[in-house]
């Protein structure tokens, strides 16, 4: 399917109109995810404040040329939350709305995973967690070899923590100093099989990165003045930062906040009418 550019740049815009922002992507991520009949929208909703403050506030882009050599980069590794991903893009103007009524469809761009370059924006495949930190790793080294300003942004679950390969990438980061990476984890602790401390202990994980060189933050993942104080932060870092966001697994429906259960079941159409109708309270 080919997707036409819209010509609409984005622009930075204060923190009531982020709320306001959040909110419609949460709308497109519910009604996406409830058209598709399935998907992950716990950690979709829970991180929506997150990439409205990257897309709409920090992010060096330019929507209408999404290949813009200059542009930063956000690459999203827990892949299965990515009808974020597309609400943000669409409503940032890499593309039309319009084709995210077709999520997961057959030769649809937007499928249950990022697959790069199926629609202008996504700049890498995902799939099996634990990769994205490596790509980061490479594509933070690439830009530095070509003297680019650019900064790269990987947004990583909590879960994926306890991947092998996330560790291995952590120490590589480290070891080349990669001050032009930012690694934003979703601390939701919830993954598919209920709470992260129950299956695979995390804590205290603040330490355990910091043990491997980088530097770390803590963050409500829900407070845009913090997002984006912290984020402008650690990018002034001499060395790789890493974010960790406490984030409400299904934030703003209150029948998903916090229930590991909506890690990946979509609404059925009763539900999915309750949470907008939540959700358009705060427009």
């Amino acid at each position: 399917m080919n997707i036409p550019l819209v010509t609409e740049k984005s622009e930075k815009v204060n923190f009531k109109q982020l709320k306001k922002i959040a909110s419609e992507i949460r709308i497109d991520v519910i009604e996406m995810i409830t058209r598709a009949g399935s998907g992950h929208p716990a950690g979709a909703l829970g991180m929506t404040d997150i990439f409205t403050a990257l897309y709409f506030n920090l992010v060096n882009h330019k929507p209408k040329s999404p290949t813009w050599a200059d542009r930063d980069y956000v690459l999203l590794s827990n892949g299965h939350i990515c009808p974020v991903l597309y609400a943000t893009l669409a409503k940032s103007g890499y593309f039309s709305a319009n084709i995210l009524k077709t999520l997961r469809r057959i030769n649809s761009p937007l499928q249950g995973h990022p697959l790069l370059n199926s629609a202008p924006g996504i700049e890498i495949s995902s799939g099996p967690l634990g990769q994205g930190l490596s790509q980061a790793c490479g594509l933070a080294i690439a830009l530095r070899s070509d003297k680019k300003k650019s900064h790269t942004y990987c947004l990583l679950s909590d879960g994926e923590q306890q991947e092998g390969q996330t560790w291995e990438a952590y120490m590589l980061a480290a070891k080349y100093h990669l001050s032009n990476l930012t690694a934003i984890i979703d601390r939701n602790m919830i993954q598919i099989g209920g709470n992260t401390e129950k299956i695979m202990p995390l804590e205290n994980l603040v330490k355990k990165i910091e043990a491997f060189g980088w530097e770390t933050y803590e963050v409500d993942g829900h407070n845009f003045k913090k997002i984006i104080k912290t984020i402008k932060q650690a990018k002034q870092d001499k060395q790789p930062s890493a974010i960790i966001a406490h984030t409400v697994p299904g934030k703003g429906v209150s029948f998903m906040e916090g229930n590991s259960s909506w890690h990946g079941k979509a609404p059925t159409q009763e539900q999915a009418k309750q949470a907008i109708s939540e959700l358009k309270r705060n427009l």
